[in-house]
């Protein structure tokens, strides 16, 4: 029996699942892709990379709160809730933990940060500072310095939404000392430098459900470089005149 393990080793559908065929989100051929074959995630940091609307996020989100994390962001201990927006999908999951892994984590999501700083100032801990009082990217960051310090389970969902360029590259460096720590990463992503982490592993995310990927064939690199290749061969659809 294998005890080096991560602490998810498989995500899939659960025997009590209810959602039924052609119910959203299983519309989304990614959602329909787990819930038939399951996913299996190993040590380490994996991102999804797809388009908008690709499912990405949805699949961050569902996995983050059927291990336990609070939907809106933080760890299964903060219990910051807004409005309830979260798909139904974490019902139908079934989580297999890591044999002999502990039960902390953490959810980081871009869009719901600034609610989460709030709901800290009310329940500060010893190791928690004053995020408001930083710049938006700061404060992520501090975030990751603070919360992401054990080899534990992390989920990002688009944390690139708040960084400068040479911010994502701190960012890569921190989930590098995850990995080698122990820790496992799920990260939904469409940036083409956060992507390009070494020794990660990439499963690209869109109409075809999910598939593993690398770096340097993803449609998200292609279009990019093309991009800052040529930008008006972008642009020039994009401005034109109706």
């Amino acid at each position: 029996m294998n005890f080096d393990q991560p602490p998810v080793v498989r995500v899939s559908r659960s025997s009590e699942a209810e959602l039924a065929a052609g119910e959203w989100p299983l519309t989304i051929p990614a959602v329909e892709q787990l819930l038939k074959n399951g996913l299996d995630l190993g040590a380490g940091v994996t991102f999804l990379v797809g388009e908008n609307g690709s499912g990405k996020s949805t699949l961050v989100e569902a996995i983050a709160v059927a291990y336990g994390l609070s939907p809106e962001g933080g760890s299964a201990h903060g219990r910051h809730e807004t409005r309830t927006t979260e798909s139904p999908l974490h019902r139908d999951l079934q989580i297999q933990r890591g044999i002999g892994t502990g039960r902390w984590g953490f959810f980081l999501r871009a869009e719901t940060m600034h609610g989460w700083y709030t709901y800290m100032d009310e329940h500060r801990g010893p190791n928690d500072t004053d995020y408001h009082a930083m710049s938006h990217g700061e404060s992520f960051l501090e975030v990751l310095n603070r919360k992401f310090d054990s080899p534990s389970f992390y989920c990002l969902d688009e944390p690139e939404a708040a960084l400068s360029f040479r911010s994502t590259l701190t960012l890569i460096r921190v989930l590098h000392d995850i990995a080698a720590s122990g820790g496992q990463v799920l990260c939904a992503t469409h940036s083409p430098v956060l992507a390009s982490m070494p020794g990660a592993r990439i499963i690209e995310v869109g109409d075809w459900g999910m598939r593993d990927a690398e770096w340097s064939d993803l449609e998200l690199v292609h279009h990019w470089k093309a991009y800052l290749d040529a930008p008006m061969r972008y642009l020039r659809h994009t401005l034109a005149d109706d």
